[in-house]
């Protein structure tokens, strides 16, 4: 897959089948539009292309109007989102800035800059809900109407549906809000996870429950950064860590802001490992690039008064973590003997 920022690249393809959105999650419904647009893409022998925005348009005009509260949690990063619109087939993603003359851009001009002359759209497959243009004037009447006049095909998706309830974007961000990883799993069709590579942190973990039992080393983490100031899911929860070893690694992870030791703002995610690979080493993950499933949430984030309580919580929340993980080990193994 080939991703570009902005119109203007030479590598763009000269002609393909488009849809547009934030795709923030890539969840079920989104997934059900892009296995459309791939097939209406291959029927006409055009790449599949996905037209995307960052930032995200609403986070743009809650800044404008200095109301942060008004921008929506992030699900995805750009990373991970990349990753899942590959995942589907997707041909070529174009991020485009939304700044303050995109957001100004009649809709007249977005049809023949951005679809016609920008990316050559012979297709065009938008959502039932599509609004496009300065102060979201456009619709689909009018681009259908243009797509008539200026030689290109527009097809609209209608909502899809899991257990009667519509599967969107806000759907998937209240289930993260409640903690309800299950309802989560169910909207994206896969369990909710984050990636990116392991950074160096305070390396704090070290020092913390270093007199527990068989931990040495206390509790040592692995670092991701969650490059937005909002997520949509905060707190502990019960994980899994793919990309260290053959087989994914128990653990609890931690997403926020960490109250007790960093006043910044800046969001993490902290992992701790339930089990290390030996052939790591200490300093083995910096570096790699991990995927960490959020299976289950424990409890949320809080503020604890010195690094005695926040070490007691931590050794809690470890053994909460494998309790959880456990009994979700005797579940699994109790399906795959039934379905044997």
């Amino acid at each position: 897959m080939r991703v570009f920022r902005g119109f203007h690249h030479p590598g763009i393809a000269a002609a393909c089948a488009l849809t547009i959105g934030n795709f923030d999650g890539v969840h079920r419904g989104h997934q059900a539009m892009l296995a459309l647009l791939r097939s209406e893409a291959r029927h006409r022998g055009l790449p599949a292309c996905v037209l995307s925005f960052e930032p995200h348009p609403r986070d743009y005009f809650a800044a404008l109007a200095g109301k942060p509260e008004l921008a929506p949690a992030r699900i995805a990063t750009l990373r991970d989102k990349l990753g899942e619109l590959e995942r589907c087939g997707v041909d070529q993603v174009v991020v485009a800035r939304f700044d303050r003359a995109f957001a100004a851009q009649p809709p007249e001009a977005f049809i023949d800059d951005v679809l016609v002359r920008g990316l050559g759209a012979r297709y065009v497959l938008v959502g039932d809900d599509f609004r496009f243009g300065a102060k979201r004037v456009g619709d689909y009447a009018m681009l259908d109407a243009a797509g008539v006049q200026r030689g290109f095909d527009v097809a609209r998706m209608q909502s899809y549906e899991v257990h009667g309830l519509r599967v969107s974007s806000s759907a998937v961000r209240d289930a993260l809000a409640r903690g309800d990883m299950a309802a989560a799993a169910t909207l994206l069709g896969r369990p909710y996870s984050i990636s990116g590579h392991v950074v160096h942190g305070r390396k704090l973990g070290r020092d913390l429950g270093q007199s527990a039992p068989g931990r040495g080393d206390g509790f040592r983490t692995l670092n991701l950064r969650f490059h937005h100031p909002n997520p949509a899911a905060l707190g502990i929860f019960a994980v899994q860590v793919h990309g260290l070893a053959e087989a994914a690694l128990p653990g609890v992870a931690s997403l926020g802001r960490r109250p007790t030791v960093d006043d910044s703002g800046r969001v993490l995610l902290e992992v701790h490992c339930l089990e290390w690979p030996a052939a790591l080493g200490a300093e083995g993950a910096y570096g790699k690039i991990v995927r960490v499933e959020l299976l289950h949430k424990l409890r949320d984030e809080a503020r604890y008064d010195g690094l005695d309580a926040l070490t007691a919580a931590i050794r809690q929340d470890v053994e909460d973590a494998r309790a959880f993980l456990a009994a979700a080990q005797r579940r699994q193994t109790t399906r795959d003997r039934i379905q044997g």
